[in-house]
């Protein structure tokens, strides 16, 4: 398999984690490729027309896109059992779903601040983001913070990789700050191995 990489992306850590725990990083090959939503880059378009990565290149089908995608392909293969079965299974996907949401804010407001010249820049709209990223940063804390502290799946993961974002690019704001339960947990789960391993570059 071949999976289309950034190291920065949030979205791609959550694949990159989840082969970490589940054995399966030997089976993929990296290939690394720069892509924003105004410059899609060439290469990538063939697996995935909308641009984005991950993509992963498999040999018995098309390519898959979309982290959440990828990421269930990936635990069925291996059988890991990250996305649990029966209520919990939605508990999982609802986390994971959650997760997404404060990274899709947190991206936006990033593509804001570099993407669009600074004439057309609104600070409302990136005010708004966050308050996004900070509801759900607080449902977290609170509504989440025992699913959390289970063991292992994949709404743990995503949430791991969307808190790792909000540092790497919003530090400044203080997301720990009222959430207590939620910055002890994240300072456990950044600490593992798979973290560790695919934390991004700081640039």
């Amino acid at each position: 398999m071949k999976l289309a990489y950034s190291p920065t992306s949030p979205y791609v850590r959550k694949v990159m984690v989840l082969l970490h725990e589940t054995g399966q990083l030997d089976d993929v090959t990296l290939s690394d490729i720069a892509t924003t939503p105004m410059d899609p880059a060439a290469a990538l378009l063939p697996q995935n027309p909308l641009g984005k990565v991950p993509a992963l290149e498999r040999a018995e089908g098309p390519a898959l896109y979309d982290s959440r995608v990828i990421c269930a392909f990936l635990d069925d293969r291996a059988k890991a059992g990250l996305y649990g079965s029966g209520a919990r299974h939605w508990d999982i996907r609802t986390l994971e779903a959650t997760a997404d949401g404060i990274l899709d804010a947190a991206l936006l407001m990033v593509y804001e601040g570099r993407l669009r010249a600074e004439s057309e820049r609104s600070a409302d709209w990136v005010e708004a983001q966050w308050s996004k990223v900070a509801r759900g940063i607080a449902a977290l804390n609170t509504r989440w913070i025992s699913h959390l502290s289970g063991s292992l799946d994949m709404g743990q993961i995503a949430v791991g990789c969307a808190l790792g974002y909000v540092d790497f690019r919003h530090g400044a704001r203080g997301w720990r700050k009222g959430n207590d339960a939620l910055a002890s947990w994240y300072e456990a789960f950044d600490s593992r191995p798979s973290m560790q391993a695919t934390a991004p570059p700081q640039q």
